[in-house]
């Protein structure tokens, strides 16, 4: 096996290259001022926020904080940058902003920051529009107050507009700053928002509610307003048909135009920027390609993109589109569908792994898909289950310095699309309901089966990982299921649903409220039953847990009263506490990070030597 070399070492690894590659974001550019993008980097070794202004080829970094920074927007006219100011990654904090060509005043960039809506108290962030007339729109939540919507103009204090106990956000602006999109849930479904169309003063011009006041779990997401003054149109996402796919609304008039794109994964779109069409994003089977709809048409042409994973894509005013694309043995490009690479960060290239392997196996809710990279040599190996988040998300044939590292070092990784995940149709992803965790780790269960029965894993050998709600699931997986795992690994994980239940954020207990029918008070069996707290005595796996101090998702205590249950019957753990919040935009903390999980498994699946 591989041994793990320390980063001072010449050559540094190939699993430690690909974290410390240097990374870019998919632009975003002002609408009205193409030529200024603002984009994520991590080139210092912290994720940072860069301005691009393609007309004379310079970049420059705007943000520079400790613990990073990744939520920005522009202005239409491209003069602003608007950024989000937390703590360490607690995620409460206020919008400031900055000038885009902010050295032109000489100094520091962070020498012209000011804020961008003086009047307004820290909050979680819920949703942001800036409109060409310098009116900004800011959606905020927080514990005391729900959420609340505010819109700021320039020189006036902030004018409330909007105010409800459950989760809300702000969706969209107008081309002409008249009308707002808001997504809601005040029917009580945080899984299943529905719209509301407001005039800035807070009347209401229409509504669309596909859950009938929470009667039926069908969802809606505003997807953006056409792009074009005078038209009031919005691109609404439905799943009316049992996935994800577009629509046109009409809020003025109540018209409804059903696009009906006949793809067999989900459908995500957005306008071109002259509003003769959408750009498709169509997803299936942990793979997503891009498609033009032409409205003149009615028809849909395909985008050429390799087979891969597209995480983002722009339509440009010339018609071309750029997007970032990756596979799990290519790392990351942003490409145009006019010609080659459109922004190549500099430094070295991460190194490239092997592809994944497609699996499907048999569960008690259906086929489980589930994507497996194998190393080198013949079976069965060391196999680690690395669980992805959300849990409405999904692993996908997508480039992951993660399970590329294990790869490295003679372990198999194998990834499930649990129910619960996203893009595999509305009824999966809303079948984790009550029996929260329980659920997804059937179909865990049924894939480990596989696994071993395939001769691919060493069933001695087993590693049950993951991050937020993959660590979630390790840690109720070793409870519940105990003697399925050798070691497990938990990252920023729930521990004690009760106690991260009263700690977390505003947002995510409506989440947990939708997913266990109540709060703890009104159905404590089910968050006990759900809770990695009630199965700890039954653990047997040594285990490691990583936790952001100022994590607000996952917060701090549940996880320690968790690991003093542990300690308690001198069960085999570790723990690992960071300063940041939820994950790190720190390399080197990344990179130490999986230094230390590696080691773990290492020491405790006898592979040292």
């Amino acid at each position: 096996m591989t041994e793990i070399t320390d980063a001072t070492q010449d050559p540094m690894p190939e699993w430690e290259k690909r974290f410390r590659a240097p990374r870019v974001s998919l632009p975003d550019w002002a609408r009205d001022a193409p030529a200024r993008s603002l984009f994520v980097s991590n080139a210092t070794g912290t994720y940072e926020l860069y301005a691009w202004d393609r007309a004379i080829g310079e970049q420059r970094q705007v943000t520079d904080r400790p613990n990073g920074t990744t939520d920005g927007a522009l202005t239409p006219d491209g003069e602003w940058i608007w950024w989000f100011s937390d703590t360490d990654g607690d995620e409460f904090g206020v919008w400031m902003r900055q000038p885009f060509l902010a050295t032109a005043a000489g100094g520091a960039p962070s020498d012209r920051d000011e804020p961008a809506a003086p009047g307004l108290d820290p909050s979680y962030s819920a949703g942001l529009a800036l409109g060409r007339d310098g009116t900004a729109v800011v959606g905020r939540s927080t514990d005391e107050d729900g959420s609340t919507v505010h819109v700021v103009r320039p020189g006036e204090p902030p004018v409330e507009i909007y105010r409800h106990r459950e989760s809300a956000g702000v969706g969209d602006l107008s081309h002409d700053s008249t009308l707002l999109a808001v997504e809601h849930t005040e029917h009580g479904d945080a899984m299943h928002s529905a719209l509301r169309v407001l005039r800035l003063d807070g009347s209401v011009v229409g509504e669309l509610d596909d859950t009938v006041g929470g009667t039926r779990e069908l969802g809606l997401e505003v997807l953006g307003f056409a792009p074009v003054d005078g038209d009031g149109r919005l691109l609404v996402g439905h799943q009316r048909r049992g996935r994800w796919e577009p629509l046109v609304w009409n809020p003025l008039t109540g018209e409804e135009t059903d696009l009906a794109i006949e793809l067999p994964g989900d459908v995500n779109a957005e306008w071109y920027p002259d509003g003769s069409g959408l750009l498709v994003s169509h997803s299936f089977e942990a793979r997503a390609e891009l498609w033009r709809y032409d409205f003149a048409k009615s028809a849909l042409i395909q985008v050429e993109t390799p087979t891969g994973t597209v995480s983002g894509a722009t339509a440009r005013p010339d018609g071309s589109v750029e997007y970032l694309w990756s596979s799990a043995a290519r790392p990351p490009e942003v490409r145009s569908t006019a010609g080659g690479v459109v922004l190549d960060p500099p430094g070295m290239r991460a190194p490239a792994s092997v592809p994944v392997e497609d699996a499907w196996a048999e569960g008690p809710g259906g086929r489980v898909h589930a994507l497996v990279q194998r190393p080198a040599g013949e079976g069965p190996f060391p196999t680690v289950f690395e669980i992805h988040g959300g849990p409405t998300w999904h692993d996908s044939d997508a480039f992951a310095a993660g399970p590329a590292a294990w790869v490295d070092h003679g372990f198999a990784v194998v990834r499930v699309n649990y129910r619960g995940s996203t893009g595999y149709g509305r009824e999966w992803t809303d079948a984790l309901k009550h029996r929260v965790g329980l659920i997804e780790l059937e179909d865990i269960a049924a894939v480990r089966a596989w696994a071993v029965d395939s001769g691919l894993a060493d069933p001695a050998k087993l590693v049950l990982a993951g991050g937020s709600w993959g660590g979630y699931l390790t840690l109720l997986g070793l409870g519940t299921q105990p003697d399925s795992w050798a070691v497990g690994l938990a990252a920023v994980p729930v521990a004690d649903y009760v106690t991260a239940y009263h700690d977390e954020m505003e947002a995510l207990k409506a989440m947990d409220r939708t997913l266990l029918g109540g709060a703890p008070e009104e159905v404590p069996e089910r968050f006990e039953a759900s809770s990695p707290l009630t199965y700890v005595d039954a653990v047997k796996a040594p285990v490691y847990i990583s936790a952001g101090v100022n994590d607000p998702r996952c917060p701090i205590r549940q996880v320690e009263n968790y690991v003093d249950r542990l300690a308690a019957r001198d069960a085999v753990h570790e723990v690992y506490r960071y300063d940041a919040g939820h994950g790190s935009l720190v390399v080197e903390e990344r990179v130490k990070q999986v230094r230390l999980e590696m080691d773990f498994v290492r020491r405790h699946l006898g592979l040292n030597d």
